[in-house]
């Protein structure tokens, strides 16, 4: 290739100008020198999958010959859950809640009732679900929807109490309605209430059952249109089950009772019982109960019938958790949940109604878990869902995404979380077990970590739209656990969960893993798959404060950074740190407890535990490293974190400044303020100042590469005030912007609490001052950090060395440089030396990344140590070691060339600087009106790109180095802090967010991955033969004692209802009807499948027809030859000789 060099550059740039045309030149004369793979054509946004549990469930089905489990929503979305793996998502338009679904079983389509009183029709049998047709009723609420077994007519019970049909297939009204002043007697004064249960005989398919909420039920002859019988009782209805056998039913109600019918005396129920009441002794009515919500009915062959209910509980157990119970014969088993109930159903082996059930599970659906039970095993075990279900398990606070790992990593994950794994769990296997898994070619391994609000951080496996927990590590065990409200109060600064993660840092080569709470700690982890007792664990008190004018240091015990209003920084020509830079901690577990009456002091938030620490194999505590409390005043929480494992450091800043550690000696190598970072010789050094005076704005900050007439204009912050009036939505909007800005920075999880109505959604909830709290926004925290290894001077003849990046919030990036001690021995004994390199650059708003690019435009990695067991033997560690491969230095600037890009982005620009001379080659401004909350450099197709995620919703992709637009969707307006806090992008056109407080959104913004999607997609339906029905008897076949069918075209057909009225409801057709199907249905492997699939049926029909005719030939063949034989033999005989 071409050798770079940036001379030729700079030629068509003008000296002074700093337009965007002078840019766009020198943008024309870089891509002939660096070729750029990447167009336009690469992208394209969609969503993938979404995982975890569907957020504010409100009903369920389930198919049970596809084996399909389908959840609605209140906020109308369906999720489909099959075997492990087989997982979608739909959603309805208008977002109403879903009150009842409805399998067509066996025939891939699903019935939907919404609260806005609309029902819809899904096929199943694409990848993608589709509504088919929407019928939305205009005069009466739905209520109640039954579809019996292998009919097209669907029943729907409406809150005036009257019943409609609907064919499913066309989805239009019969003219057949059922009124409810002809269902209840004529005597009856009062309106019976909305429908709460239908349901036919099992027995007799002419026979429906009606139960109204005010405790009616009426048995309606449907060819007779009148009601044969009517069962009457005090208390209202809410669920009937009928026994197999058509000649019972229960009804459940609202005192806890449970009212058992014969069909043939309706003058009083053959039994009453009160399953949790208390009987008193003088025999009189059981104590009433809480309502039963729900009663299931199913009978056994071999045994007795099992009776199912949710609720019933007694008043006086006030505070206990909701409960199922399970009524098997004489035996009683009340099972706690952790959670209310919302619905539950019953597996059974038959989807007949008219024979014995034989159920075998119970499926609960609870407002923030999904449990199945066994009902074959002693003691009704559970079953280990297989689905990602956990998420919210605590509430999630952070989130990473990684993209193409190694991949021995997801195998050593599973090996240490296996053992992590409960037992007790049923030995059968997962019962909802329908569809099939996608087809796809997409191989890589992917890892998804979260963080949690309980200290806990998950590994999950995301390979091939999947997702599967891998591993679990519970951070709050290196901390003491308060154990009363007033020492809680006294060690932490935050409301509660004070082990939340606020960030984490992890390398996937070396598995290196430093996480931040919100506590003010960093912990840095080491992998290892043998079990260690740490006795002691390791212990770093740091003392960060800030650089306020006003603020005077207290004579406190070790070694303290000063705290001068401006401190001479340190030369760019010292290689070490001097004394007045360098702070050293100790790592001793003591704490240093204030005066009585003083302020609090060398305090940490957190009490390291002092006994000794039993590590399972996984993450093990390397260090811990904890920020002090300063006169008072509580530690700032940290924004930014960074570790590097060829270097043994880690860097983590906050509002104060930042601190480096040296984790491998267990020392601190610096801590520096904000300010201490500038060269005194910059023009623009910001100097500490005090929070009572006017703030300066955040946000924007000057282009140094910029002319000076544009530097008033563009270091106004864009939320700085103006002269002229805005309206209070758009102050609102900008309000809500800036603290979704500050999401990424400074995070609470008290906001991640689901149903909790907090008034202030502020990330920050420390119980600092008035004073430091208004200052805290006018501080210039740190940020960004990258570490790499290049040019620390602007020297021609410089070679590139190890260096830290800082970014500010303010715009700044400064460069660190790094001396590494040669050799391991040395690098154990000998401190690391660090030199501040002044300022590199500056940009619009905060710094979110940074990166370093080869002259040919490929991406530097940072160096790495490759991963060796930290507790294995020296002899294995030496075999590791001798592994080891260092990735290659990037070349040294020859002949004054310039042989690195620097890559700059912040919330508002795009920068890229040739290294090591500092000038500016490409800029770009992402947005004006809003801000940057995400940006990430990414890998895709081959080359490097910047992927950006606006505050605003768009999210952009720019190339590199011309940061050429290359995608801008307005995908996501930003409506929820938590989509801020976990958007994240990764490799090979991924992305992620929260979407719900208990669900995973993936997207994609490839568009190889696009299209392949429906291939790499599950299958929801696939050809299953539907059970044989009972077989009805001798007996019953010959005196009518079976199932009694019904024509149900004859009774609510056109012909012989005639038509609905049209303003009763109106048909809507759906855009996945057959036309729209076939056009969506783009997918190769779908369409192959759908073809072999008919070209089976249609060669299995053919075989059965040249079959038959074969059998039909020879029968022929068979007669014609006796019909000759029979012919000869009486050919020549007289009719006398026969």
């Amino acid at each position: 290739m071409k050798k770079f060099n940036i001379r030729k550059v700079l030629d068509g740039l003008t000296a002074v100008s700093s337009s965007s045309s002078a840019a766009q030149t020198g943008a024309a004369k870089e891509n002939d020198a660096v070729p750029e793979s990447l167009q336009s054509e690469h992208f394209q946004l969609c969503k993938t999958v979404r995982h975890g549990f569907p957020h504010r469930p409100s009903s369920m089905a389930f198919d049970p010959v596809q084996k399909i489990l389908a959840v609605g929503t209140l906020n109308g979305a369906l999720r489909l859950f099959g075997r492990a793996g087989v997982e979608c998502y739909c959603q309805h338009d208008s977002g109403a809640a879903v009150i009842q679904l409805q399998f067509l079983i066996n025939e891939g389509a699903l019935v939907s009732a919404l609260a806005d009183d609309s029902l819809h029709l899904w096929n199943l049998r694409q990848k993608i679900p589709a509504i088919l047709h929407s019928l939305k009723f205009n005069r009466e609420r739905i209520t109640y929807c039954h579809l019996p077994f292998q009919s097209k007519w669907l029943y729907i019970g409406t809150e005036r109490g009257n019943i409609h049909i609907v064919n499913v297939e066309s989805f239009t009204l019969s003219g057949y309605v059922i009124m409810w002043n002809k269902a209840i007697e004529l005597s009856t004064k009062t309106h019976p209430g909305p429908v709460v249960h239908i349901s036919d005989n099992p027995m007799d398919e002419g026979k429906l059952l009606i139960g109204f909420e005010c405790g009616v039920v009426v048995l309606w002859d449907l060819k007779s249109k009148k009601a044969d019988y009517r069962y009457n009782y005090d208390e209202a209805i809410h669920s009937v089950a009928w026994h197999h056998e058509g000649k019972q039913f229960v009804c459940s109600h609202s005192d806890g009772t449970l009212t058992t019918w014969n069909i043939r005396t309706p003058a009083k129920p053959a039994q009453i019982i009160t399953p949790h009441g208390k009987q008193p002794k003088d025999a009189k009515k059981p104590e009433p109960c809480k309502p039963i919500l729900k009663v299931e009915y199913k009978t056994t062959r071999a045994g007795d019938p099992f009776m199912v209910l949710s609720g019933g509980l007694s008043y006086d157990t006030v505070g206990r958790r909701a409960c199922l119970t399970v009524m098997h014969g004489k035996s009683t088993a009340v099972l706690e949940m952790d959670f209310p109930i919302v619905d539950f159903l019953t597996l059974c082996e038959t989807p007949y109604p008219n024979d014995f059930q034989e159920p075998y599970a119970v499926v609960v659906l609870l407002e923030r878990d999904l449990v199945v039970i066994d009902l074959g095993q002693i003691g009704y075990p559970i079953f280990e869902t297989p689905y990602p279900l956990s998420i919210h398990e605590s509430p999630v606070t952070c989130c990473e995404y990684f993209a193409d790992c190694p991949g021995e990593l997801i195998p050593a994950l599973y090996s240490v979380g296996s053992r992590q794994k409960r037992q007790g769990y049923s030995k059968k296997d997962w019962p909802i077990s329908g569809g099939n898994w996608g087809q796809g070619t997409q191989s890589y391994p992917e890892i998804i970590i979260t963080g949690h609000a309980d200290g806990s951080i998950k590994f999950w496996d995301a390979s091939a739209l999947m997702l599967q927990v891998l591993y679990k590590l519970k951070t709050a065990k290196v901390f003491e656990r308060a154990r009363g409200k007033e020492e809680k109060a006294n060690t932490d600064i935050v409301d509660e969960d004070p082990f939340a993660i606020q960030t984490l840092c992890w390398c996937p080569e070396s598995r290196m893993l430093c996480v931040a709470g919100v506590s003010a700690h960093v912990i840095v982890y080491r992998f290892s798959k043998q079990e260690v007792t740490t006795a002691d664990v390791q212990l770093l008190e740091v003392r960060m404060q800030s650089d306020l004018s006003n603020v005077d240091s207290p004579d406190a015990a070790g070694d303290q950074t000063p705290t001068q209003p401006s401190p001479p920084p340190p030369s760019p020509q010292e290689s070490e740190p001097s004394a007045t830079i360098s702070t050293q901690a100790s790592a001793s577990g003591n704490i240093s407890i204030s005066l009585a009456d003083g302020p609090r002091d060398n305090m940490p938030c957190l009490q390291v535990r002092i006994s000794p620490l039993k590590q399972s194999p996984g993450y093990q505590v390397e260090l811990v490293v904890q920020l002090v409390w300063v006169s008072g005043e509580p530690p700032q929480q940290i924004t930014s974190l960074a570790i590097n494992s060829s270097y043994g450091l880690v860097v983590f800043g906050n509002s104060n400044g930042l601190a480096v550690v040296d984790y491998l000696q267990k020392t601190l190598l610096l801590n520096l303020g904000t300010s201490e970072l500038y060269s005194p010789s910059e023009p623009n050094q910001r100097h500490p100042c005090s929070p009572r005076k006017a703030r300066h704005p955040s946000g924007a900050q000057c282009d140094s590469n910029d002319g000076p007439n544009a530097a008033e204009e563009r270091c106004k912050s864009p939320n700085s005030g103006s002269n002229s009036p805005c309206n209070s939505d758009e102050e609102r909007k900008a309000k809500f912007i800036e603290k979704a800005r500050m999401s990424r920075k400074i995070s609470s999880p008290n906001e991640q609490k689901p149903y909790s109505d907090s008034k202030d959604n502020s990330f920050s909830r420390s119980r600092s001052s008035s004073v430091a709290s208004i200052d805290r926004e006018s501080r210039e925290a740190i940020c960004a950090f990258c570490f790499c290894e290049t040019f620390p001077r602007k020297l021609a003849d410089a070679s590139p060395s190890p260096c830290l990046l800082v970014g500010t919030t303010h715009g700044s990036v400064m460069l660190v440089g790094l001396s590494l001690p040669s050799g391991d021995q040395q690098r154990l004994l000998q401190p690391v030396g660090i030199s501040s390199s002044g300022t590199v650059a500056r940009l619009k708003g905060g710094i979110l990344t940074t990166a370093l690019l080869d002259a040919a435009g490929a991406l530097l990695p940072a160096s790495y140590q490759p991963w060796y067991d930290p507790n294995a033997s020296d002899e294995e560690k030496e075999k590791e070691k001798s592994r080891w491969r260092r990735p290659a230095s990037p070349p040294s600037s020859q002949d004054g060339h310039d042989s690195q890009f620097a890559v700059l982005c912040s919330e508002r620009q795009a920068k890229v600087l040739a290294m090591p001379s500092q000038t500016r080659v490409y800029k770009h401004n992402i947005t004006e009106s809003s801000f940057v909350l995400r940006a990430d450099v990414v890998e895709m197709a081959g080359a490097n790109c910047i992927a950006c995620f606006c505050a605003n919703g768009h999210i952009m992709m720019l190339s590199l180095p011309s940061l050429r637009p290359l995608l801008d969707v307005n995908y996501l307006p930003l409506t929820d802090m938590r989509i801020a806090r976990t958007f994240c992008f990764s490799n090979l056109g991924q992305a992620l967010y929260l979407t719900s407080p208990t669900e995973v959104q993936r997207i994609t913004y490839s568009q190889e991955t696009c299209d392949n999607l429906q291939e790499m997609l599950s299958e929801l339906f696939t050809p299953v033969e539907t059970p044989e029905a009972p077989n009805r008897g001798f007996f019953k076949g010959l005196f009518g004692g079976g199932a009694q069918s019904l024509d149900r075209e004859d009774l609510f057909g056109e012909t012989a209802s005639g038509k609905a009225s049209r303003s009763l409801a109106q048909h809507i057709p759906g855009p996945g009807n057959m036309e729209g199907m076939k056009g969506a249905a783009s997918g190769v492997v779908g369409e192959l499948a759908r073809a072999r699939i008919a070209l089976d049926e249609r060669g299995q029909k053919l075989g059965e027809l040249e079959e038959r005719t074969a059998a039909m030939m020879a029968s022929a063949d068979s007669f014609s030859k006796h019909a000759h034989d029979m012919m000869l033999k009486y050919k020549d005989k007289k009719w006398y000789q026969l």
